[in-house]
């Protein structure tokens, strides 16, 4: 992947009339010395001088930030460009600051806010190759990464789906089982509903039998009774 920072190593003219403005001129300059010889965290102590004597300077605000870059402190270095972007009027350091803002974000996975930092570099530089590159390859990742999505909510979607039909078999499952245990209790009552009349006809008869035993038992014992006494 091919990402490059862009640095401003020229300063703007600035007049050497004032002394603050020399003051600031020779912190940028001192600044650049120091970022040339990778010393980046003495580098970023000059430019912060630099914008202490001219707080609106958006070439010291643009510096800052790229030696805060290369310290990876990605989140400060972003706000300095945002700041330079706000005030700079210069095309070219346009399309810089913002060619550096596109690159914070094409690594941090920003690439919706990555492509449209692209496309404001180009309209302030429409000839930089290296901005249009990294615009494509920022796009086809961002194309990519919404394909990976909609697959990924496919495959969701689909899980979720053979979730529901095994769920669904599960519940036919327990309602089958649960209505052939029904059916098999109402068989049973039945079954126990039937052997109860049979056993209440049998006790009935079986009663009917013991009274009919009973009174013949009682006519014979008069019938001696009644012969005997004649």
């Amino acid at each position: 992947m091919r990402y490059r920072i862009y640095i401003l190593l020229a300063l703007v003219c600035i007049p050497a009339m004032a002394y603050a403005q020399k003051t600031e001129r020779e912190y940028l300059r001192s600044g650049n010395k120091l970022y040339n010889d990778s010393l980046f965290i003495k580098a970023e102590v000059d430019y912060r001088k630099a914008l202490e004597v001219n707080p609106q300077s958006s070439v010291a605000m643009y510096n800052l930030g790229n030696a805060l870059l290369m310290q990876q402190k990605a989140q400060e270095a972003m706000e300095q460009y945002d700041a330079a972007s706000r005030i700079e009027k210069d095309k070219g350091l346009l399309a810089k600051i913002y060619h550096n803002m596109g690159v914070i974000l094409q690594s941090s996975k920003q690439l919706p806010q990555c492509i449209e930092a692209y496309k404001e570099s180009l309209r302030n530089n429409p000839k930089d190759d290296e901005t249009r590159y990294n615009l494509a390859l920022a796009q086809k990742q961002l194309k990519d990464q919404q394909q990976q999505q909609n697959q990924d909510q496919n495959e969701d979607q689909q899980q979720e789906q053979k979730e529901d039909e095994q769920q669904n078999k599960e519940q036919q499952d327990q309602d089958k089982k649960d209505q052939q245990q029904n059916q098999q209790q109402q068989q049973n009552q039945n079954q126990m509903s039937k052997e109860n009349v049979e056993q209440l006809l049998n006790a009935v008869m079986q009663d009917e039998k013991n009274i009919q035993d009973k009174v013949k038992k009682q006519i014979q014992v008069q019938g001696r009774k009644l012969e005997k006494d004649w």
